[in-house]
């Protein structure tokens, strides 16, 4: 049912968007373009993998609503460095079907604008452009699909009052909840937690690391030669390793070569053997994988009954960054 429009009063005006210091899939959007047309800002970064799991639902309101009078703008604010460059950004758009206009806000101009603290983030705008309605991270797809409604019939559009239905694949598919038991965790030492290799890590400086003999939940460890820096931990040379005992149904890990274009191969392990059915997108059956530029990496999808797994990861060769672990 369509909730009455009073429900949805006047939070703010539409800020201007002339912050963005690039546009991708369109020329720039002013503010003023806007006007009697219902808005979608989706804000997002193309490696947090709940903005990835938002985005089916957005990418299907597009191709229903678009026809309707609904304009999307996505907002692209990057959380790490590399997610600044806008060859990098360019590629992650057109790789994960993103059809709208695309803001690059690399100085966090539109962010401040919004007043945003979060990815992923809907900012639901009527036709005279008043936002009357909010949404922070994942979830409640169905109520963000009817305020759309809503604001398009309060436009005069004829709405169609059917929702969506959709069957997200691979690394869209929402998370497991309920068997959910692992946090995201950052592999730089500024927000890094359960790290327990002997004697804690050496800051910014070339180290050469052992695990421990056994690892508990949500602990991990480095093996090798590895350089942990505040934001990502750099090895230094091949044959270093990351062990992480984990909870959840998905594993993902952000990594990209240290150096352009190069290659860094992996080899995974899941318990001590190759993950064979619980590989994750990004690995074979035996788990050998190749890191060849920025994003995030599915390494691990369990099947039923989800339970605790010691997650191990060698690479092969040096000069691979790695980020953060995020969960599913």
């Amino acid at each position: 049912m369509f909730r009455h429009r009073n429900e949805f009063p006047v939070e703010a005006e539409l800020p201007g968007l002339d912050g963005a210091t690039a546009w991708l899939n369109s020329e720039p959007v002013a503010a003023g373009d806007l006007h009697g047309r219902v808005v979608l800002i989706s804000f997002g970064t193309y490696t947090c993998i709940n903005w990835i799991r938002s985005l089916p639902y957005v990418r299907a309101w597009v191709d229903k609503y678009a026809r309707q009078g609904l304009v999307v703008i996505g907002v692209q604010t990057p959380e790490f460095e590399f997610e600044e460059e806008l060859d990098g950004v360019s590629v992650a758009m057109k790789e994960m079907d993103v059809r709208y206009p695309v803001a690059v806000d690399n100085d966090y101009a539109v962010w401040q604008a919004f007043d945003n603290h979060y990815w992923p983030a809907l900012y639901f705008v009527d036709a005279e452009g008043h936002i009357r309605h909010h949404r922070f991270g994942e979830g409640e797809y169905e109520e963000s699909e009817r305020v759309l409604q809503m604001l398009l019939a309060e436009a005069g559009v004829d709405v169609d009052r059917s929702l969506v239905q959709l069957e997200p694949q691979g690394v869209e598919l929402p998370a497991d909840w309920r068997g959910l038991r692992s946090a995201e965790n950052y592999v730089g030492y500024g927000r890094a937690e359960g790290f327990t290799s002997p004697g804690g890590p050496v800051l910014d400086e070339r180290h050469r690391y052992t695990a421990p003999s056994s690892l508990r939940l949500n602990q991990w460890a480095l093996t090798g030669d590895w350089r942990v820096g505040l934001v990502a931990t750099v090895l230094e040379e091949a044959g270093g390793t990351i062990s992480y005992r984990f909870h959840a149904r998905d594993l993902h890990l952000v990594m990209r070569p240290a150096v352009a274009h190069a290659s860094v191969r992996f080899q995974l392990r899941v318990d001590g053997q190759p993950p064979g059915l619980v590989h994750g997108i990004d690995i074979d059956d035996d788990g050998n994988g190749t890191v060849s530029h920025p994003r995030l990496y599915q390494l691990v999808r369990q099947r039923d009954p989800i339970s605790d797994r010691l997650f191990e990861i060698e690479f092969l060769d040096g000069g691979v960054e790695a980020y953060v672990f995020t969960f599913g």
